[in-house]
């Protein structure tokens, strides 16, 4: 993966990332921390405790120690890279921060923070920072991580955290209930790890939870000046058979594609997210042939799928370009019910 923001941000609010306890939040609020928009700068706005801050701050530390954030990442993974963004924080910002992870399923306040015995495990040492910018950290972690606790030396403001990774479902859990489920979504683990194009729209949003907010909520790619279409592949949260698909254009009027086209494919993981290969080396399997599709439209397919059996991804093909707001496609994992 040459860019670790091309992962999912784990912590994001919109997948239910909470700040659930910080040390001090005296000039602005925890919560702040995870907002999926960017952060904004209000001129001359105050309230009775200071300078209006789109972000986390603290007062200013008059004693030995430094200050911190434990947030619950919306969905458990493997933390793969981290952004401190202190955007608009200049004379205030933190001069430096570290990480830790934690794996723990029960209720995390700050009571339970300071009661139980939690192993957090440190994966972004003490690292400078720098005001006013995107500070990029990549991080190399192989445990499965519930919440992260940002800490920041000795005090300041942080406009953002963006916590970027893999997410690892707790499968067990998911067969245990049984049934059809998205083996698309990003809460069983699925991934878009490559697309042709996504000059409007980033390829996650795909197979984000909940339905598209708008255009800018969706996938959308360049118009297209020469031959051929742009697509998107999708990694399952695990191999399965695909029983059912819904392709999203919802709020694409003037800029949905005009057909699509799916296909599927059993092939091994490619470690590191190369897995453009899949290309040219798979078996790729017509799953819906090319369909025409409406704008600002839910279709639902079923009948219309072909028997192709187990897959470990999906290519989604559009004719020729445009924008999609959500893909789902349900089966069953392999094994169960399939």
């Amino acid at each position: 993966m040459s860019d670790f923001r091309d992962l999912l941000d784990l912590a994001s609010s919109r997948l239910g990332g909470i700040a659930v306890a910080a040390n001090d939040e005296f000039f602005a609020p925890r919560e702040n921390l995870l907002r999926p928009e960017p952060p904004i700068f209000r001129e001359g706005e105050y309230t009775d405790r200071g300078k209006w801050m789109d972000g986390w701050e603290t007062r200013r530390r008059r004693d030995e120690g430094h200050d911190w954030c434990v947030v619950r990442l919306g969905l458990p993974g493997r933390v793969r890279g981290v952004v401190i963004d202190t955007a608009h924080f200049v004379g205030n910002f933190p001069q430096a921060a570290s990480l830790e992870v934690c794996e723990f399923d029960g209720s995390l306040d700050r009571d339970a923070i300071a009661s139980t015995s939690l192993s957090w495990k440190e994966v972004l040492p003490r690292s400078a920072l720098g005001g006013n910018q995107q500070n990029l950290f990549a991080v190399a972690s192989d445990d499965r991580s519930t919440h992260v606790r940002l800490n920041i030396y000795p005090d300041g403001g942080v406009a953002r955290l963006r916590v970027h990774g893999e997410v690892l479902p707790d499968w067990a859990q998911i067969r245990s209930r049984g049934g059809e489920i998205d083996l698309a979504g990003v809460e069983n683990g699925g991934a878009v790890v490559a697309a042709s194009d996504m000059f409007f729209g980033s390829r996650q949003n795909l197979i984000l939870p909940g339905a598209s907010r708008g255009m800018s909520d969706g996938w959308e790619t360049r118009r297209r000046r020469g031959p051929g279409h742009d697509w998107a592949i999708i990694r399952l949260g695990t191999a399965g058979t695909i029983r059912r698909a819904e392709v999203d254009t919802r709020h694409f009027k003037g800029n949905a594609p005009g057909a699509c086209s799916i296909q599927v494919a059993l092939a091994a993981r490619v470690e590191g997210g190369n897995e453009e290969a899949l290309l040219s080396a798979a078996g790729w399997k017509e799953l819906l042939a090319r369909t025409r599709l409406q704008p600002d439209t839910l279709h639902r397919f079923e009948r219309e799928l072909a028997a192709a059996g187990p897959a470990t991804h999906a290519r989604l093909n559009i004719f020729p370009d445009g924008g999609v707001s959500r893909l789902r496609l349900f089966g069953f994992p392999s094994g169960a019910g399939a």
